[in-house]
């Protein structure tokens, strides 16, 4: 079972979040927060997986916990940041500061427990729409420098690379490139330290800034 918090100040969208997913056997719902405040002290008393985080809300908001949670060194959930779809630096700066999903809060269940499984096993939840608006903002934060400066890489490289950034397993790669795992597992390594990043999100996120995918 992967435990889920859900931290949003409307309580109609908590209590939505909540019912779709208690219909499942494969999540729980730990907790539920109402504020900033509320999911910080949740988080040091409750084991969570996975948090959904808006990141509009009054007083202390989706932002300054994740900023709080990184200047403490805190072990940052896997977090899907919950968006009405209309800030592209907002959703950016979630993005650098750790989310590694974004999802409207209209989704589907099925489209909720997709992204809750891919950044349970640490891929990025980018779905259309706002993956596109998220991509769009990290491709642009850096500007042609970053592009300057974006490493080469072989064509299998860059296929491995575009087959990370959709979420796929290094065993999906493999399966969907013809090659073995083994091969799929050293492209990964070699793109992780061309990259300079210390993990698969890292360093989509990193390519995606520069332009690579």
């Amino acid at each position: 079972m992967i435990r889920v918090l859900i931290v949003d100040d409307h309580r109609l969208v908590r209590e939505g979040f909540a019912a779709l997913l208690s219909s499942t056997d494969t999540v729980r719902v730990v907790a539920t927060a109402g504020d900033g405040e509320q999911a910080l002290r949740l988080l040091d008393e409750t084991d969570v997986d996975v948090m959904l985080l808006d990141l509009r809300m009054p007083g202390v908001d989706g932002h300054e916990v994740l900023r709080r949670l990184q200047e403490q060194g805190h072990q940052l959930p896997r977090t899907i940041v919950l968006t009405t779809f209309d800030d592209d630096a907002a959703l950016l700066l979630a993005a650098q500061r750790g989310a590694r999903g974004f999802l409207l809060k209209d989704a589907s269940l099925t489209e909720l427990l997709e992204a809750i499984a891919d950044v349970h096993r640490g891929h990025l939840a980018l779905r259309p729409a706002v993956g596109d608006r998220v991509r769009s903002a990290l491709a642009h934060a850096k500007g042609g420098a970053a592009h300057a400066a974006a490493p080469s890489l072989t064509p299998r490289e860059s296929d491995v690379l575009r087959l990370m950034a959709a979420g796929l397993t290094n065993r999906e790669i493999a399966d969907g490139l013809g090659l073995a795992e083994g091969t799929v597992k050293n492209h990964v390594s070699v793109l992780l330290g061309k990259l300079s990043a210390g993990d698969r999100t890292r360093a989509v996120l990193r390519a995606i800034e520069l332009g690579l995918c």
